[in-house]
Protein backbone atom coordinates (compact mmCIF):
# COMPACT_ATOMS: atom_id res chain seq x y z
CA UNK A 1 0.00 0.00 0.00
CA UNK A 2 2.88 2.38 0.78
CA UNK A 3 4.42 1.71 -2.64
CA UNK A 4 1.06 2.36 -4.25
CA UNK A 5 0.71 5.71 -2.47
CA UNK A 6 4.25 6.65 -3.51
CA UNK A 7 3.51 5.66 -7.11
CA UNK A 8 0.36 7.78 -7.19
CA UNK A 9 2.15 10.72 -5.53
CA UNK A 10 4.90 10.56 -8.14
CA UNK A 11 2.27 11.07 -10.85
CA UNK A 12 0.28 13.77 -9.09
CA UNK A 13 0.52 16.05 -12.15
CA UNK A 14 -1.17 13.40 -14.30
CA UNK A 15 -3.77 12.95 -11.57
CA UNK A 16 -4.50 16.67 -11.62
CA UNK A 17 -4.89 16.58 -15.41
CA UNK A 18 -7.30 13.66 -15.17
CA UNK A 19 -9.38 15.40 -12.50
CA UNK A 20 -9.69 18.58 -14.58
CA UNK A 21 -10.47 16.51 -17.68
CA UNK A 22 -13.22 14.64 -15.82
CA UNK A 23 -14.80 17.89 -14.65
CA UNK A 24 -14.69 19.37 -18.17
CA UNK A 25 -16.21 16.28 -19.78
CA UNK A 26 -19.09 16.22 -17.29
CA UNK A 27 -20.25 19.70 -18.29
CA UNK A 28 -19.17 19.73 -21.93
CA UNK A 29 -21.74 21.50 -24.15
CA UNK A 30 -23.89 22.23 -21.10
CA UNK A 31 -25.31 25.76 -20.91
CA UNK A 32 -25.51 25.78 -17.10
CA UNK A 33 -22.29 23.82 -16.49
CA UNK A 34 -21.43 23.37 -12.83
CA UNK A 35 -24.83 24.70 -11.76
CA UNK A 36 -26.25 21.26 -12.54
CA UNK A 37 -24.30 19.96 -9.55
CA UNK A 38 -26.51 22.14 -7.36
CA UNK A 39 -29.71 22.02 -9.41
CA UNK A 40 -29.90 18.21 -9.35
CA UNK A 41 -29.99 17.92 -5.54
CA UNK A 42 -32.26 20.99 -5.30
CA UNK A 43 -34.82 19.35 -7.58
CA UNK A 44 -34.61 16.16 -5.49
CA UNK A 45 -35.14 18.19 -2.31
CA UNK A 46 -38.23 19.84 -3.80
CA UNK A 47 -39.67 16.51 -4.97
CA UNK A 48 -39.00 14.59 -1.77
CA UNK A 49 -39.92 17.60 0.37
CA UNK A 50 -43.32 17.88 -1.34
CA UNK A 51 -43.90 14.14 -1.04
CA UNK A 52 -42.98 14.09 2.65
CA UNK A 53 -45.19 17.13 3.30
CA UNK A 54 -48.16 15.48 1.57
CA UNK A 55 -47.56 12.33 3.60
CA UNK A 56 -47.29 14.49 6.75
CA UNK A 57 -43.89 12.96 7.45
CA UNK A 58 -42.09 14.91 10.21
CA UNK A 59 -38.71 15.81 8.72
CA UNK A 60 -37.02 19.20 8.95
CA UNK A 61 -35.71 20.94 5.84
CA UNK A 62 -32.15 21.02 7.17
CA UNK A 63 -32.10 17.26 7.78
CA UNK A 64 -33.45 16.65 4.27
CA UNK A 65 -30.97 19.04 2.62
CA UNK A 66 -27.90 17.55 4.30
CA UNK A 67 -29.09 14.04 3.51
CA UNK A 68 -29.69 14.70 -0.19
CA UNK A 69 -26.43 16.57 -0.81
CA UNK A 70 -24.29 14.04 1.06
CA UNK A 71 -25.97 11.15 -0.72
CA UNK A 72 -25.38 12.77 -4.13
CA UNK A 73 -21.62 12.46 -3.71
CA UNK A 74 -21.88 8.70 -3.26
CA UNK A 75 -24.49 8.35 -6.02
CA UNK A 76 -22.38 10.30 -8.53
CA UNK A 77 -19.31 8.19 -7.76
CA UNK A 78 -21.23 4.94 -8.19
CA UNK A 79 -22.79 6.20 -11.41
CA UNK A 80 -19.43 7.28 -12.88
CA UNK A 81 -17.44 4.27 -11.65
CA UNK A 82 -18.54 1.93 -14.43
CA UNK A 83 -16.86 4.13 -17.06
CA UNK A 84 -13.76 5.14 -15.10
CA UNK A 85 -11.65 2.48 -16.83
CA UNK A 86 -13.56 1.50 -19.97
CA UNK A 87 -14.07 5.17 -20.79
CA UNK A 88 -10.29 5.56 -20.91
CA UNK A 89 -9.57 2.43 -22.96
CA UNK A 90 -7.10 4.14 -25.31
CA UNK A 91 -5.13 5.52 -22.39
CA UNK A 92 -5.03 2.15 -20.65
CA UNK A 93 -3.80 0.36 -23.78
CA UNK A 94 -1.15 2.87 -24.83
CA UNK A 95 0.30 4.46 -21.70
CA UNK A 96 2.10 3.13 -18.65
CA UNK A 97 0.81 4.65 -15.41
CA UNK A 98 -0.88 3.47 -12.18
CA UNK A 99 -4.38 2.49 -13.33
CA UNK A 100 -5.62 3.48 -9.88
CA UNK A 101 -5.38 7.09 -11.05
CA UNK A 102 -8.54 6.60 -13.12
CA UNK A 103 -11.04 5.81 -10.31
CA UNK A 104 -9.10 8.15 -8.02
CA UNK A 105 -9.50 11.05 -10.48
CA UNK A 106 -13.22 10.29 -10.80
CA UNK A 107 -13.66 10.25 -7.01
CA UNK A 108 -11.68 13.49 -6.58
CA UNK A 109 -13.63 15.25 -9.35
CA UNK A 110 -16.91 14.34 -7.66
CA UNK A 111 -15.43 15.46 -4.33
CA UNK A 112 -14.74 18.90 -5.84
CA UNK A 113 -18.36 19.07 -7.00
CA UNK A 114 -19.59 17.99 -3.59
CA UNK A 115 -17.50 20.49 -1.62
CA UNK A 116 -18.61 23.34 -3.87
CA UNK A 117 -22.25 22.28 -3.58
CA UNK A 118 -21.99 22.61 0.20
CA UNK A 119 -22.45 26.34 -0.45
CA UNK A 120 -26.14 25.59 -0.97
CA UNK A 121 -26.26 23.61 2.27
CA UNK A 122 -24.55 26.44 4.13
CA UNK A 123 -27.06 28.92 2.70
CA UNK A 124 -30.01 26.84 3.90
CA UNK A 125 -28.48 26.47 7.35
CA UNK A 126 -27.95 30.23 7.62
CA UNK A 127 -31.52 30.99 6.51
CA UNK A 128 -32.90 28.47 9.01
CA UNK A 129 -30.67 29.88 11.80
CA UNK A 130 -29.16 26.46 12.43
CA UNK A 131 -26.44 26.23 15.05
CA UNK A 132 -23.66 23.88 13.92
CA UNK A 133 -22.00 21.32 16.12
CA UNK A 134 -18.27 20.54 16.41
CA UNK A 135 -17.00 21.39 12.92
CA UNK A 136 -13.92 19.17 13.29
CA UNK A 137 -16.32 16.28 12.61
CA UNK A 138 -16.86 17.60 9.08
CA UNK A 139 -13.41 16.65 7.67
CA UNK A 140 -13.71 13.27 9.40
CA UNK A 141 -17.01 12.67 7.61
CA UNK A 142 -15.63 13.87 4.26
CA UNK A 143 -12.54 11.64 4.59
CA UNK A 144 -14.62 8.58 5.56
CA UNK A 145 -16.98 9.12 2.62
CA UNK A 146 -14.06 9.69 0.24
CA UNK A 147 -12.47 6.37 1.27
CA UNK A 148 -15.82 4.61 0.82
CA UNK A 149 -16.43 6.18 -2.59
CA UNK A 150 -12.90 5.40 -3.76
CA UNK A 151 -13.23 1.76 -2.73
CA UNK A 152 -16.57 1.41 -4.49
CA UNK A 153 -15.23 3.26 -7.53
CA UNK A 154 -12.24 0.92 -7.76
CA UNK A 155 -14.36 -2.20 -7.30
CA UNK A 156 -17.10 -1.27 -9.78
CA UNK A 157 -14.75 0.12 -12.43
CA UNK A 158 -12.59 -3.02 -12.32
CA UNK A 159 -15.50 -5.46 -12.41
CA UNK A 160 -17.17 -3.57 -15.27
CA UNK A 161 -14.17 -4.26 -17.48
CA UNK A 162 -14.97 -7.97 -17.30
CA UNK A 163 -18.74 -7.92 -16.70
CA UNK A 164 -20.52 -5.05 -18.48
CA UNK A 165 -23.74 -5.84 -16.61
CA UNK A 166 -22.19 -4.17 -13.56
CA UNK A 167 -23.16 -0.71 -14.81
CA UNK A 168 -26.82 -1.77 -14.98
CA UNK A 169 -26.87 -3.53 -11.61
CA UNK A 170 -25.25 -0.49 -9.98
CA UNK A 171 -28.32 1.66 -10.55
CA UNK A 172 -30.60 -0.83 -8.81
CA UNK A 173 -28.18 -1.26 -5.89
CA UNK A 174 -27.82 2.51 -5.51
CA UNK A 175 -31.59 2.97 -5.32
CA UNK A 176 -32.00 0.23 -2.72
CA UNK A 177 -29.10 1.64 -0.69
CA UNK A 178 -30.71 5.09 -0.77
CA UNK A 179 -33.78 3.88 1.12
CA UNK A 180 -31.65 1.88 3.57
CA UNK A 181 -29.71 5.04 4.44
CA UNK A 182 -31.17 7.77 6.71
CA UNK A 183 -31.44 10.36 3.94
CA UNK A 184 -35.18 10.94 4.26
CA UNK A 185 -35.41 10.18 7.96
CA UNK A 186 -33.53 10.86 11.17
CA UNK A 187 -31.45 7.95 12.43
CA UNK A 188 -31.20 9.51 15.91
CA UNK A 189 -34.98 9.34 16.27
CA UNK A 190 -34.90 5.76 15.02
CA UNK A 191 -32.34 4.82 17.64
CA UNK A 192 -34.59 6.29 20.33
CA UNK A 193 -37.46 4.02 19.37
CA UNK A 194 -37.69 1.00 21.66
CA UNK A 195 -38.91 -1.20 18.81
CA UNK A 196 -35.92 -0.36 16.59
CA UNK A 197 -33.13 0.02 19.14
CA UNK A 198 -32.22 -3.68 18.97
CA UNK A 199 -31.69 -3.42 15.21
CA UNK A 200 -29.33 -0.45 15.33
CA UNK A 201 -26.07 -2.45 15.63
CA UNK A 202 -26.99 -4.16 12.35
CA UNK A 203 -28.30 -0.98 10.74
CA UNK A 204 -25.01 0.84 11.30
CA UNK A 205 -23.17 -1.81 9.31
CA UNK A 206 -24.32 0.47 6.51
CA UNK A 207 -21.30 2.83 6.34
CA UNK A 208 -23.41 5.72 5.07
CA UNK A 209 -25.55 5.63 8.23
CA UNK A 210 -22.61 6.61 10.43
CA UNK A 211 -21.10 8.98 7.87
CA UNK A 212 -24.37 10.87 7.49
CA UNK A 213 -24.70 11.02 11.28
CA UNK A 214 -21.26 12.69 11.39
CA UNK A 215 -22.29 15.28 8.80
CA UNK A 216 -25.48 16.13 10.67
CA UNK A 217 -23.65 16.32 13.99
CA UNK A 218 -21.18 18.80 12.47
CA UNK A 219 -23.61 20.88 10.40
CA UNK A 220 -26.83 20.66 12.42
CA UNK A 221 -25.53 20.11 15.93
CA UNK A 222 -27.31 16.76 16.26
CA UNK A 223 -26.21 14.29 18.88
CA UNK A 224 -23.94 11.51 17.71
CA UNK A 225 -25.23 7.93 17.83
CA UNK A 226 -23.78 5.27 20.08
CA UNK A 227 -19.98 5.22 19.75
CA UNK A 228 -19.91 1.49 18.97
CA UNK A 229 -22.49 1.93 16.19
CA UNK A 230 -20.58 4.86 14.73
CA UNK A 231 -17.35 2.85 14.85
CA UNK A 232 -19.06 0.04 12.92
CA UNK A 233 -19.91 2.39 10.06
CA UNK A 234 -16.44 3.91 9.89
CA UNK A 235 -14.75 0.50 10.00
CA UNK A 236 -17.03 -0.69 7.20
CA UNK A 237 -16.16 2.38 5.13
CA UNK A 238 -12.46 1.69 5.61
CA UNK A 239 -12.87 -2.02 4.87
CA UNK A 240 -14.76 -1.33 1.63
CA UNK A 241 -12.09 1.19 0.64
CA UNK A 242 -9.29 -1.32 1.25
CA UNK A 243 -11.16 -4.17 -0.45
CA UNK A 244 -12.00 -2.13 -3.55
CA UNK A 245 -8.42 -0.95 -4.02
CA UNK A 246 -7.06 -4.47 -3.47
CA UNK A 247 -9.40 -6.00 -6.07
CA UNK A 248 -8.57 -3.23 -8.53
CA UNK A 249 -4.83 -3.74 -8.13
CA UNK A 250 -5.13 -7.48 -8.69
CA UNK A 251 -7.24 -7.14 -11.83
CA UNK A 252 -5.57 -4.15 -13.48
CA UNK A 253 -2.92 -6.24 -15.31
CA UNK A 254 -5.72 -7.78 -17.42
CA UNK A 255 -7.49 -4.54 -18.30
CA UNK A 256 -5.72 -3.95 -21.62
CA UNK A 257 -6.58 -7.46 -22.85
CA UNK A 258 -10.26 -7.05 -22.01
CA UNK A 259 -10.79 -3.57 -23.42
Amino acid sequence: MIRLIQSVAARRELLGILVVRTLKIRYKDSALGFLWTMLGPIFLILIYGLFLRLMRFPLSLTVLVTGIFVWQYLAMCMGDAAHAVIGNANLVKRASFPRLLLPLAMTLANLVNFLLSLVVVAGVLVVKHTHPGPLWLLPVAVLAQFVLCLGLGCLLSALNVFFRDVQHVTGVVTMAWFFLTPVLYDVIEMAGSSSLAALMPFYFLNPMAGILALYRAALLGQALPNTAWLAESLIMAGAIGWFGITVFQRLQARFADEL
